[in-house]
This record gives C-alpha cells, structure tokens and sequence, in this order.
C-alpha cells in the first residue's frame, strides 16, 4: 500500500460498482433525503510529475439519480429540477488538483448541471491503495462539499404553512472513489 499520493502515476477507472457519486439536502427542513447517481464513467491521470498535474473527468448518466422512492425520483427528472430530457447528463471536469496537506487532496473543477457550470472544490482524503483479489491496484478517496442548487438553475420549491421551504437550497456532495489503476 502506498500512502505517497506523487506513488500514484497513470490512469485510474472509477469502479461504478464501488463508488458512489452521492447527495444529501434537508426536507420540510427537519429530515435529510439521500440519494446517488448509480451509472457513470470517470478517469483521473496522474502524470509523472505527480499528482499536482493529475487531471480528472467524470461523466454521470442523469437518469440514473436513485432516492428510494420512485415518485421522487420521477419529480427530479422533470423540468422542475434536472430537465433530464434536455440534460441527460451531469460532467465534471479538474482545473487542478493539488495535495491538501493533511494527507488528501483538493480537486477543483467545473462542475456541469442542466446546462450550468460553476467551479467547484472537493477536499477528498486518501485512504490508501490496495490489491484486490482479482490483482487489480486500487485507490480509495472520500470527499464532501456543499452547492448550491441555485447556481445550476435548480430552483423549484413549495413553501411550508409553518415557514421555511421543502427543499434545502444546500446540497451536500458525498463522493466515495474506487479507483483501478488502468493497466
């Protein structure tokens, strides 16, 4: 296991069978609603140069948004939030990536929802590589950050009789990465 983030030079598969691309936002104000998007595809490449120079790219099947309840999850196909139809998918894209100094790294991209970018930073910590069973090198890293649903035309709510709205207007991001080192 290599604990040296500069050890980790190539490129890399999100295994979508090990990763999950997550949320998390407040109902009625006082519950959380939990969610992931289930298919995607995402790289990152770490140059020999190390991993200040790696570049990351995930492409998220929109359609794949899963909250356990399927009438939520028609709603947020909808053109009252993702527009899926139009949109069918979500991208991110690195504009750097840097170690954080306690261990991690920070990854800033543009982050592409309904049509809307906006740049965005993950803190992710690095928990470590390994060898899986079948031979293949794996990475994992879990990070988390809070956007605004505004900022990517996210914008419908119902308001409640005892104040406050239905939908958080914060959403958390809560990313968990397995990686296979592309041979």
């Amino acid at each position: 296991m290599t604990t040296n983030l500069n050890d980790l030079t190539g490129t890399w598969t999100l295994d979508d069978t090990h990763t999950r691309l997550g949320f998390v936002t407040r109902h009625a104000m006082i519950t959380k609603v939990r969610g992931s998007f289930n298919d995607f595809t995402g790289t990152v490449t770490v140059p020999e140069a190390g991993i200040s120079g790696a570049e990351a790219k995930v492409t998220i099947n929109a359609t794949s948004i899963d909250t356990r309840n399927a009438d939520r999850d028609g709603h947020l196909k909808s053109n009252d939030f993702f527009d899926m139809e139009t949109y069918p998918e979500l991208t991110f894209v690195s504009t750097s990536i840097a170690a954080n100094g306690d261990g991690g790294v920070d990854v800033t991209g543009d982050l592409t929802i309904k049509g809307n970018t906006k740049s965005i930073t993950i803190p992710f910590d690095y928990e470590g590589t390994a060898t899986d069973p079948f031979g293949n090198l794996r990475a994992g890293f879990e990070g988390k950050t809070v956007i605004e649903r505004k900022d990517f035309d996210l914008t419908w709510n119902a308001a409640l009789e005892t104040g406050g709205v239905l939908v958080s207007e914060k959403v958390t991001l809560e990313i968990e990465v397995s990686a296979i080192k592309t041979a």
